[in-house]
Protein backbone atom coordinates (compact mmCIF):
# COMPACT_ATOMS: atom_id res chain seq x y z
CA UNK A 1 0.00 0.00 0.00
CA UNK A 2 1.41 3.40 -0.99
CA UNK A 3 2.11 5.84 1.83
CA UNK A 4 0.37 9.22 1.77
CA UNK A 5 2.25 12.54 1.71
CA UNK A 6 1.31 13.12 5.33
CA UNK A 7 2.72 9.74 6.33
CA UNK A 8 5.96 10.37 4.48
CA UNK A 9 6.44 13.78 6.08
CA UNK A 10 5.37 12.73 9.58
CA UNK A 11 8.23 13.29 12.06
CA UNK A 12 9.93 10.21 13.49
CA UNK A 13 9.02 9.07 16.97
CA UNK A 14 10.97 10.87 19.66
CA UNK A 15 12.45 7.59 20.89
CA UNK A 16 14.20 6.80 17.60
CA UNK A 17 15.40 8.57 14.47
CA UNK A 18 16.09 5.30 12.68
CA UNK A 19 13.94 4.67 9.60
CA UNK A 20 12.30 1.26 9.11
CA UNK A 21 13.76 -1.06 6.47
CA UNK A 22 12.94 0.34 3.06
CA UNK A 23 11.43 -2.91 1.76
CA UNK A 24 9.97 -4.18 5.01
CA UNK A 25 7.48 -6.98 4.31
CA UNK A 26 7.90 -6.82 0.52
CA UNK A 27 8.27 -9.82 -1.77
CA UNK A 28 11.11 -9.28 -4.24
CA UNK A 29 11.78 -11.55 -7.20
CA UNK A 30 15.27 -11.19 -8.69
CA UNK A 31 15.70 -13.06 -11.96
CA UNK A 32 19.40 -13.56 -12.53
CA UNK A 33 20.32 -13.61 -8.84
CA UNK A 34 23.24 -15.98 -9.37
CA UNK A 35 26.38 -14.94 -11.19
CA UNK A 36 29.23 -15.99 -13.45
CA UNK A 37 32.43 -17.39 -11.95
CA UNK A 38 34.90 -14.72 -10.91
CA UNK A 39 35.81 -12.13 -8.31
CA UNK A 40 33.33 -9.99 -6.43
CA UNK A 41 29.58 -9.62 -6.78
CA UNK A 42 27.34 -9.64 -9.83
CA UNK A 43 24.54 -7.10 -10.16
CA UNK A 44 21.75 -9.59 -9.49
CA UNK A 45 23.36 -11.07 -6.40
CA UNK A 46 24.14 -7.62 -5.02
CA UNK A 47 20.52 -6.52 -5.48
CA UNK A 48 19.19 -9.68 -3.85
CA UNK A 49 21.47 -9.14 -0.84
CA UNK A 50 20.52 -5.48 -0.49
CA UNK A 51 16.79 -6.11 -0.87
CA UNK A 52 17.00 -8.71 1.90
CA UNK A 53 18.98 -6.36 4.15
CA UNK A 54 16.16 -3.85 3.71
CA UNK A 55 13.50 -6.31 4.87
CA UNK A 56 12.32 -8.02 1.69
CA UNK A 57 11.71 -11.73 1.32
CA UNK A 58 13.74 -12.56 -1.77
CA UNK A 59 13.19 -15.18 -4.46
CA UNK A 60 16.62 -15.66 -6.05
CA UNK A 61 15.96 -17.16 -9.49
CA UNK A 62 18.68 -18.25 -11.89
CA UNK A 63 19.42 -20.87 -14.52
CA UNK A 64 22.35 -21.93 -12.31
CA UNK A 65 20.62 -23.25 -9.21
CA UNK A 66 23.88 -23.75 -7.31
CA UNK A 67 24.77 -20.09 -7.82
CA UNK A 68 21.28 -18.98 -6.76
CA UNK A 69 21.64 -21.13 -3.63
CA UNK A 70 24.96 -19.40 -2.88
CA UNK A 71 23.11 -16.08 -2.98
CA UNK A 72 20.46 -17.43 -0.62
CA UNK A 73 23.14 -18.74 1.76
CA UNK A 74 24.75 -15.29 1.87
CA UNK A 75 21.38 -13.70 2.68
CA UNK A 76 20.58 -16.25 5.37
CA UNK A 77 23.99 -15.80 7.02
CA UNK A 78 23.04 -12.14 7.48
CA UNK A 79 19.69 -13.11 9.01
CA UNK A 80 17.63 -12.37 5.91
CA UNK A 81 14.89 -14.41 4.25
CA UNK A 82 15.33 -15.90 0.79
CA UNK A 83 14.73 -18.96 -1.34
CA UNK A 84 16.30 -20.15 -4.60
CA UNK A 85 14.53 -21.22 -7.77
CA UNK A 86 15.93 -22.67 -10.98
CA UNK A 87 14.60 -20.96 -14.11
CA UNK A 88 15.64 -20.61 -17.72
CA UNK A 89 14.55 -17.03 -18.26
CA UNK A 90 14.45 -17.58 -22.02
CA UNK A 91 11.55 -20.02 -21.51
CA UNK A 92 8.10 -18.48 -21.13
CA UNK A 93 6.79 -21.76 -19.69
CA UNK A 94 9.45 -21.74 -16.97
CA UNK A 95 8.78 -18.08 -16.17
CA UNK A 96 5.08 -18.89 -15.87
CA UNK A 97 5.90 -21.69 -13.43
CA UNK A 98 8.16 -19.33 -11.44
CA UNK A 99 5.43 -16.71 -11.02
CA UNK A 100 2.91 -19.40 -10.06
CA UNK A 101 5.38 -20.69 -7.46
CA UNK A 102 5.86 -17.21 -6.01
CA UNK A 103 2.12 -16.63 -5.77
CA UNK A 104 1.49 -20.02 -4.16
CA UNK A 105 4.06 -19.28 -1.45
CA UNK A 106 3.73 -15.53 -0.96
CA UNK A 107 0.37 -14.46 -2.47
CA UNK A 108 1.94 -11.33 -3.98
CA UNK A 109 4.99 -9.95 -5.80
CA UNK A 110 6.01 -6.39 -4.95
CA UNK A 111 9.29 -6.09 -6.84
CA UNK A 112 10.53 -7.74 -10.03
CA UNK A 113 14.11 -7.18 -11.15
CA UNK A 114 15.09 -8.53 -14.58
CA UNK A 115 18.84 -8.91 -14.45
CA UNK A 116 19.58 -11.60 -17.04
CA UNK A 117 21.98 -10.75 -19.84
CA UNK A 118 24.79 -12.16 -21.96
CA UNK A 119 27.13 -10.74 -24.59
CA UNK A 120 30.64 -12.07 -25.14
CA UNK A 121 29.84 -15.36 -23.46
CA UNK A 122 26.96 -15.86 -25.88
CA UNK A 123 29.15 -15.38 -28.96
CA UNK A 124 28.06 -11.83 -29.82
CA UNK A 125 30.05 -10.26 -32.64
CA UNK A 126 30.28 -7.44 -35.17
CA UNK A 127 27.56 -7.64 -37.78
CA UNK A 128 29.58 -9.31 -40.55
CA UNK A 129 30.55 -12.14 -38.23
CA UNK A 130 27.21 -12.52 -36.46
CA UNK A 131 25.35 -15.80 -36.92
CA UNK A 132 21.59 -16.12 -36.92
CA UNK A 133 21.64 -18.62 -34.07
CA UNK A 134 23.76 -16.37 -31.84
CA UNK A 135 21.52 -13.38 -32.57
CA UNK A 136 18.38 -15.36 -31.72
CA UNK A 137 19.88 -16.82 -28.54
CA UNK A 138 21.12 -13.51 -27.12
CA UNK A 139 17.86 -11.77 -27.97
CA UNK A 140 15.95 -14.55 -26.23
CA UNK A 141 18.08 -14.31 -23.09
CA UNK A 142 18.44 -10.52 -22.91
CA UNK A 143 15.16 -9.18 -24.26
CA UNK A 144 12.54 -11.90 -24.54
CA UNK A 145 13.20 -12.99 -20.96
CA UNK A 146 12.44 -9.46 -19.75
CA UNK A 147 9.31 -9.14 -21.86
CA UNK A 148 7.93 -12.53 -20.84
CA UNK A 149 8.74 -12.04 -17.14
CA UNK A 150 6.80 -8.78 -17.26
CA UNK A 151 3.98 -10.50 -19.11
CA UNK A 152 3.67 -13.04 -16.29
CA UNK A 153 4.02 -10.64 -13.35
CA UNK A 154 1.92 -7.72 -14.60
CA UNK A 155 -1.46 -9.39 -13.95
CA UNK A 156 -0.32 -9.96 -10.36
CA UNK A 157 0.76 -6.36 -9.85
CA UNK A 158 -2.33 -5.05 -11.62
CA UNK A 159 -4.55 -7.03 -9.25
CA UNK A 160 -2.55 -5.66 -6.29
CA UNK A 161 -2.72 -2.13 -7.74
CA UNK A 162 0.96 -1.80 -6.89
CA UNK A 163 4.40 -3.05 -7.88
CA UNK A 164 7.84 -2.00 -9.06
CA UNK A 165 9.55 -3.52 -12.10
CA UNK A 166 13.25 -2.80 -12.54
CA UNK A 167 14.90 -3.82 -15.81
CA UNK A 168 18.69 -3.81 -16.14
CA UNK A 169 19.84 -2.39 -19.47
CA UNK A 170 23.27 -0.85 -20.17
CA UNK A 171 24.94 2.39 -21.23
CA UNK A 172 25.93 0.35 -24.29
CA UNK A 173 22.46 1.23 -25.57
CA UNK A 174 23.63 4.81 -26.17
CA UNK A 175 27.39 4.52 -26.58
CA UNK A 176 29.71 3.10 -29.21
CA UNK A 177 29.72 -0.66 -28.69
CA UNK A 178 31.36 -3.26 -30.93
CA UNK A 179 28.87 -6.14 -30.73
CA UNK A 180 25.49 -6.00 -32.39
CA UNK A 181 23.03 -8.10 -30.41
CA UNK A 182 23.80 -6.94 -26.89
CA UNK A 183 23.42 -3.30 -27.90
CA UNK A 184 20.19 -3.92 -29.83
CA UNK A 185 18.65 -5.87 -26.96
CA UNK A 186 19.52 -3.21 -24.40
CA UNK A 187 18.10 -0.39 -26.55
CA UNK A 188 14.88 -2.35 -26.94
CA UNK A 189 14.66 -2.95 -23.19
CA UNK A 190 14.65 0.79 -22.52
CA UNK A 191 11.77 1.51 -24.89
CA UNK A 192 9.84 -1.54 -23.70
CA UNK A 193 10.16 -0.32 -20.11
CA UNK A 194 8.73 3.07 -21.07
CA UNK A 195 5.82 1.35 -22.77
CA UNK A 196 5.03 -0.72 -19.68
CA UNK A 197 5.36 2.36 -17.45
CA UNK A 198 2.68 4.20 -19.41
CA UNK A 199 0.35 1.29 -20.03
CA UNK A 200 0.20 0.24 -16.37
CA UNK A 201 0.56 3.60 -14.60
CA UNK A 202 -3.17 3.77 -13.83
CA UNK A 203 -2.83 0.41 -12.05
CA UNK A 204 -0.15 1.68 -9.68
CA UNK A 205 2.60 -0.35 -11.36
CA UNK A 206 5.91 1.41 -11.90
CA UNK A 207 8.52 0.30 -14.42
CA UNK A 208 12.00 1.76 -14.62
CA UNK A 209 15.27 0.76 -16.20
CA UNK A 210 18.84 1.05 -14.91
CA UNK A 211 21.75 1.62 -17.28
CA UNK A 212 24.93 0.34 -15.63
CA UNK A 213 28.16 1.65 -17.06
CA UNK A 214 31.47 -0.12 -16.66
CA UNK A 215 30.91 -2.21 -13.53
CA UNK A 216 33.46 -4.55 -11.97
CA UNK A 217 31.48 -7.81 -12.01
CA UNK A 218 32.46 -11.38 -12.82
CA UNK A 219 30.42 -11.35 -16.05
CA UNK A 220 31.85 -8.05 -17.27
CA UNK A 221 35.49 -8.57 -16.33
CA UNK A 222 36.31 -12.22 -15.67
CA UNK A 223 34.26 -13.50 -18.63
CA UNK A 224 35.99 -11.04 -20.97
CA UNK A 225 39.38 -12.01 -19.60
CA UNK A 226 38.67 -15.68 -20.30
CA UNK A 227 37.25 -14.99 -23.76
CA UNK A 228 40.18 -12.78 -24.79
CA UNK A 229 42.84 -14.91 -23.12
CA UNK A 230 44.29 -12.02 -21.13
CA UNK A 231 44.73 -11.27 -17.45
CA UNK A 232 41.78 -9.99 -15.44
CA UNK A 233 43.91 -7.07 -14.29
CA UNK A 234 44.46 -5.96 -17.90
CA UNK A 235 40.73 -6.01 -18.66
CA UNK A 236 40.00 -4.10 -15.46
CA UNK A 237 42.64 -1.46 -16.28
CA UNK A 238 41.21 -0.95 -19.79
CA UNK A 239 37.74 -0.43 -18.35
CA UNK A 240 38.87 1.79 -15.47
CA UNK A 241 40.56 4.18 -17.90
CA UNK A 242 37.25 4.87 -19.68
CA UNK A 243 35.35 6.08 -16.60
CA UNK A 244 35.27 9.85 -15.98
CA UNK A 245 34.66 9.56 -12.22
CA UNK A 246 38.10 8.91 -10.68
CA UNK A 247 39.00 6.59 -13.59
CA UNK A 248 37.57 3.62 -11.76
CA UNK A 249 34.76 1.19 -12.51
CA UNK A 250 31.72 1.06 -10.32
CA UNK A 251 30.72 -1.99 -8.30
CA UNK A 252 27.64 -4.16 -8.27
CA UNK A 253 26.45 -2.47 -5.08
CA UNK A 254 26.26 0.82 -6.98
CA UNK A 255 23.69 -0.79 -9.27
CA UNK A 256 21.98 -2.46 -6.31
CA UNK A 257 21.50 0.83 -4.44
CA UNK A 258 19.89 2.36 -7.52
CA UNK A 259 17.59 -0.67 -7.72
CA UNK A 260 16.75 -0.38 -4.02
CA UNK A 261 15.71 3.23 -4.49
CA UNK A 262 13.50 2.39 -7.46
CA UNK A 263 11.96 -0.53 -5.56
CA UNK A 264 11.19 1.56 -2.49
CA UNK A 265 8.42 3.99 -1.58
CA UNK A 266 10.96 6.79 -1.96
CA UNK A 267 10.52 6.36 -5.72
CA UNK A 268 6.72 6.12 -5.57
CA UNK A 269 6.31 8.96 -8.12
CA UNK A 270 9.02 7.75 -10.50
CA UNK A 271 8.19 5.60 -13.50
CA UNK A 272 9.40 5.31 -17.08
CA UNK A 273 12.93 6.55 -16.44
CA UNK A 274 16.28 5.24 -17.66
CA UNK A 275 18.74 5.81 -14.79
CA UNK A 276 22.46 5.75 -15.64
CA UNK A 277 24.79 4.33 -13.00
CA UNK A 278 27.94 5.00 -14.97
CA UNK A 279 30.41 7.37 -13.34
CA UNK A 280 29.57 10.06 -15.90
CA UNK A 281 30.09 8.10 -19.11
CA UNK A 282 26.80 9.16 -20.72
CA UNK A 283 27.54 12.80 -19.91
CA UNK A 284 30.06 12.69 -22.76
CA UNK A 285 27.34 12.19 -25.35
CA UNK A 286 26.30 15.41 -27.08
Amino acid sequence: MQASDSELTKPAAASSLKSPPRLDGKIALVIGAGQSPGLGLGNGRASALLFAREGASVIAADIDLDSAQETVAMIEREGGTAESYKVDAASDAELDALIRHCMARHKRIDVLQNNVGISVAGGDAQVERLSESVFDHIMAVNLRSCVMACKRVLPVMKAQQSGSIINISSVAAYMQYPWVTYKASKVAMIEFSKQIALQYAADGVRCNVILPGLIDTPMAVDTRARAQGIAREAVAAQRDAQVPLKARMGGAMDVAYAALFLASEEARFITGIAMPVDGGMLARIG
